[in-house]
């Protein structure tokens, strides 16, 4: 297949291991990635805050730079993060009607349908669950709220984690339990937040995991920055980091040259 990357702002900016390992990952399996470089924000950040008008241009942006998908000229689109999918899918085309703009809410409602998140591209596009991946470690997963609610990845992350090779794959006990991130409502509400997160620290703990691994850095950045404040050692990341590398061929993430799952 043809697949277009939509790397995401965190991981653009943060956290480039994520997009780097998708790409890795989808090229082992013999896809063809393809890297659209007008692309930038979804919006997501301006809409769930309210800032419709201010959206807008990303929105557009966003619709223009991934329109060959409906051209044929890629098969889908791949975006290593269930919330920008879940945002994608259902708060794009919903805000372009909001503001005037029928015909751009109708390409984005074309876009969605052809826009998924990795674990789903992989088992429900692709047919994989297992990708050959080797990952001899014990690890728990967060499923992130909107990966599970908006994109509605379903178990995908899950199926394709216990089918890799050397994995001690440790169920989260109320893994579905949001870790108190939620963008700007750990800023507003603080206190509350610190409370959801601490709470899911100590589940991630119980598990005895090394790893925490979940489809979304940001929460990965709410949990980890948690996890490594306490002392807890357990180190967190993204699902294709995972996936990424074989027994035969670990893989390396390029930004620091370092032997992911080491």
């Amino acid at each position: 297949m043809k697949i277009a990357l939509f790397s995401t702002c965190i991981a653009d900016v943060m956290f480039p291991q994520a997009a780097q390992a998708t790409v890795h990952l989808l090229e082992r399996l013999g896809h063809e990635v393809y890297f659209p470089e007008e692309q930038g924000c979804c919006g997501q950040m301006h809409v769930n805050t309210g800032y419709y008008p201010e959206a807008m241009p990303l929105i557009r942006n966003h619709v223009n730079t991934f329109t060959p998908v409906l051209d044929g000229q890629w098969d889908a689109i791949v975006a290593p993060s269930g919330s920008c999918t879940g945002s994608l899918r259902h708060q794009a085309s919903l805000v372009a009607r909001d503001q005037g703009e029928p015909q751009l809410a109708v390409y984005a409602e074309a876009l969605a349908k052809k826009t998924y998140d990795l674990p789903e591209l992989l088992v429900n596009v692709l047919g994989m669950v297992d990708v050959g991946a080797y990952f001899p470690h014990r690890v728990t997963y967060h499923t992130t709220c909107h990966s599970l609610r908006m994109a509605r990845i379903g178990d995908t992350a899950t199926r394709l984690i216990a089918a890799v090779r050397g994995i001690d794959y440790v169920p989260l006990p109320d893994s579905d339990v949001c870790c108190g991130f939620g963008g700007t409502f750990s800023l507003k509400n603080p206190e509350v937040s610190a409370a959801m997160l601490s709470d899911k620290m100590a589940n991630i703990i119980s598990t005895g995991a090394e790893i925490v691994v979940a489809g979304d850095y940001s929460c990965l950045m709410n949990i980890g920055g948690g996890l490594a404040r306490s002392g807890s050692g357990i180190r967190s990341m993204h699902l294709a980091e995972v996936l990424a590398g074989t027994e035969e061929s670990p893989w390396f993430a390029p930004a620091t040259n370092t032997k992911v799952g080491a």
